[in-house]
């Protein structure tokens, strides 16, 4: 996995997250104009009830401090009946990573050995599970676990929420976390959740994806690294790594091939996301113009594409129609 030379945040983000109520965008959009905020970007949604607007804005021009701003945002929230956060353009050299797993470890293993050998990105923060079996390897490298699950591995989002906010975390990553994470945890960390997930997105979303596979007979799986949003595996893709399916392959056979690459596809999100090198725009990542493509894998290796046959291609051929007027009704449909 190639590094990507990183670029400044310039814009702050404003996230308003609550009960779905008139007057909500009015109120918080009047508050930044009074205080000579730029808004540059809006975007707004409900979901089970939950409303989230989340704003980037330029406070290069604004009249007051940003501790000034962020008390005045509290406030107005807790007048309002939501939660307001703000998240200025980061002043710190490394960002920080909370990890969400469950059982499996080789995702884990793969973003502590990265972030050993200094070349993660960022700190790891800490490790939260919905069980407690990885926690000797969040203790091998001196990083806090909590436990948020109960017997049966339910966690406790409302803890969720406060230990994502007493660690700072800048990005969550899902190292195979096997919940489903309400609206009112990704409406919070809105572009700032990436998941791992076993298929080549869009196919086979859901739980048991390589026995889905498997059963549908297809001869290529995969796995996808997403952003997280509140339809379930259908955040925009960030990287896919793809592997042939052997005759006769059992499921165990599918996560032996696919799991270093899980891994792999998961570090390479991380790296695009932590250096503003992808953004995304109407669902879809973009890489930033001025980033060299030869640096970053976002699908199938380079060297595929010289393997693929190149002929026959429409058009190529040297009679492509008659000319003399024997050929089909042009009018026919294909």
């Amino acid at each position: 996995m190639a590094s990507v030379t990183r670029a400044k945040h310039k814009l702050t983000e404003v996230t308003v997250v609550g009960e779905d109520d008139t007057g909500l965008i009015a109120n918080v959009t009047t508050l930044l104009f009074e205080r000579g905020v730029n808004i540059e970007d809006l975007d707004q949604a409900v979901r089970e009830g939950v409303f989230r607007m989340t704003m980037h804005v330029d406070t290069d021009g604004m009249v007051c401090t940003e501790e000034k701003l962020r008390e005045d945002l509290n406030d107005l929230g807790d007048e309002l009946g939501v939660d307001i956060q703000v998240r200025f353009p980061a002043d710190r050299e490394t960002q920080s990573i909370a990890v969400l797993v469950t059982k499996e470890s080789h995702c884990l293993e793969a973003l502590f050995e990265a972030w050993a050998n200094g070349d993660l990105g960022a700190d790891i923060g800490v490790v939260i599970g919905n069980h407690s079996d990885l926690q000797p390897l969040a203790a091998k490298y001196d990083v806090p676990f909590h436990d948020i699950g109960d017997e049966k591995g339910n966690p406790d989002e409302e803890q969720l929420l406060d230990l994502l906010s007493e660690y700072d975390a800048d990005l969550v990553v899902l190292a195979r976390y096997m919940r489903i994470l309400s609206p009112d945890v990704v409406f919070r960390y809105e572009s700032r959740i990436i998941n791992v997930h076993p298929s080549l997105l869009p196919a086979f979303p859901g739980a048991s994806a390589y026995m889905q596979a498997i059963e549908e007979g297809v001869r290529i799986a995969g796995v996808t690294a997403h952003y997280v949003t509140t339809d379930l595996d259908q955040g925009p893709i960030i990287t896919q790594r793809s592997f042939n399916v052997p005759d006769d392959a059992a499921e165990e056979d599918l996560q032996r091939i696919g799991q270093p690459l899980e891994a792999d596809a998961l570090l390479e999100a991380i790296d695009l996301h932590l250096n503003d090198a992808v953004s995304v725009h109407r669902g879809r990542t973009r890489l930033r113009d001025d980033l060299d493509t030869d640096e970053v894998q976002l699908g199938a290796p380079d060297a595929l594409d010289e393997e693929n046959p190149d002929r026959p291609i429409d058009g190529l051929g040297e009679i492509v129609a008659d000319r003399d007027g024997d050929s089909e009704s042009e009018t026919e449909a294909d």
